[in-house]
């Protein structure tokens, strides 16, 4: 279970950092020096981890191949991070939380094609996780853009505060092309995070790197395209404690513990959690932030996990397959190795 709660943990940073990021860019603070301070942070977090852990363990060699697949990961996380916090803020929130949850779509699509995940449509297992995707999809979008009657009401004063965080802007449009090109990035993003690890099982170091990359790519980005250097300014205290939250739950926690489930579970184990992300998302409101509670979440949240156990389901059932086959093999070895043994002494004892 520790996989689970990783995950569930993740998906909690995440939705406060999709609401701290919008509240410290609507305040003023630009998207690249946002970007920039928060994998600063986590560079800085994650720098003595590295060091402690790379003299400690033994990992393979450092090829040409495997530093090639390092940059590939931190410019795929970047492109995404710009595109997502871009999108965010030229719509909203909600469309944000509605369009991320288009990476188990194409997070399975890739794994299939890059042979992660079985694909025999006339599988049950095969049939579960495609069915499963889609139903986890479809929940998240019902919760999102269906409101319904109301089980429980929320104060017009909190009802002003979800307006300024999640109400539309009008490019919405632009926003959600942006948000759209982030699911694609995001879904590769955790395809290449697999095939790296299962070449190089390091975390801490494959995490690092990738927020030191983006944190000279994002500073050379805003070199460029920023004019006003005040959007670096760190006051008012809002936005740092936006860059400082964001460097270490957004980025040191959040990316490390879900490389760490991608080399675990596999890159559609991390990629099924953001439709479970929505759930999560409401729980807190409803909970801490005392925001309405309504039908269309309610249903919502039911169909989510309903999909969510269906591909979890079906995972399981072929990890049970596969154990299986691996424990058959190994018995059959282990019975045929007396054989070709006792065969063996026959041919070389001398004929009488």
């Amino acid at each position: 279970m520790k996989e689970y709660v990783g995950m569930v943990a993740t998906q909690v940073a995440q939705v406060l950092l999709m609401i701290i990021s919008k509240s410290a860019i609507a305040d003023g603070m630009s998207t690249y020096s946002f970007i920039f301070y928060s994998n600063a942070i986590a560079s800085l977090i994650l720098l003595p981890i590295s060091l402690t852990l790379h003299r400690s363990s033994n990992h393979p060699p450092l090829t040409f191949s495997i530093i090639s697949g390092f940059f590939i990961v931190s410019f795929l996380g970047f492109f995404a991070q710009i595109c997502g916090y871009t999108g965010v803020t030229y719509s909203s929130a909600t469309l944000g939380t509605t369009l991320l949850n288009l990476i188990p779509g194409f997070t399975f699509i890739l794994a299939v094609f890059f042979r992660m995940e079985a694909m025999d449509i006339r599988r049950l297992t095969t049939q579960a996780k495609f069915i499963g995707t889609v139903v986890s999809i479809a929940g998240a979008i019902i919760m999102t853009l269906y409101q319904g009657p109301s089980i429980i009401s929320s104060s017009s004063s909190e009802l002003n505060n979800s307006k300024l965080l999640f109400g539309q802007s009008s490019n919405w449009v632009l926003g959600g092309i942006l948000l759209i090109v982030d699911a694609v990035f995001a879904s590769m993003y955790i395809i290449t995070q697999a095939i790296v690890l299962n070449k190089y099982p390091a975390v801490i170091n494959l995490m690092f790197t990738y927020c030191f990359i983006c944190t000279i790519l994002s500073f050379l980005a805003s070199l460029i395209v920023e004019t006003d250097l005040s959007s670096f300014s760190l006051l008012p205290i809002k936005r740092l404690f936006s860059v400082t939250f964001t460097g270490i739950f957004g980025y040191a926690f959040f990316v490390t513990v879900q490389s760490w489930c991608v080399r675990k579970r596999g890159p559609l184990f991390v990629a099924m959690f953001h439709p479970v992300g929505i759930v999560i998302a409401n729980l807190i409101g409803v909970i801490f932030l005392g925001d309405g509670f309504y039908l269309g979440s309610l249903l919502g949240s039911v169909i989510v996990v309903i999909g969510f156990y269906t591909v979890m389901w079906g995972k399981a059932q072929e990890q049970k397959i596969s154990g299986a086959h691996v424990s058959v093999s190994s018995k059959l070895d282990h019975e045929t190795a007396p054989l070709l043994q006792d065969v063996e002494e026959q041919n070389t004892s001398p004929t009488p």
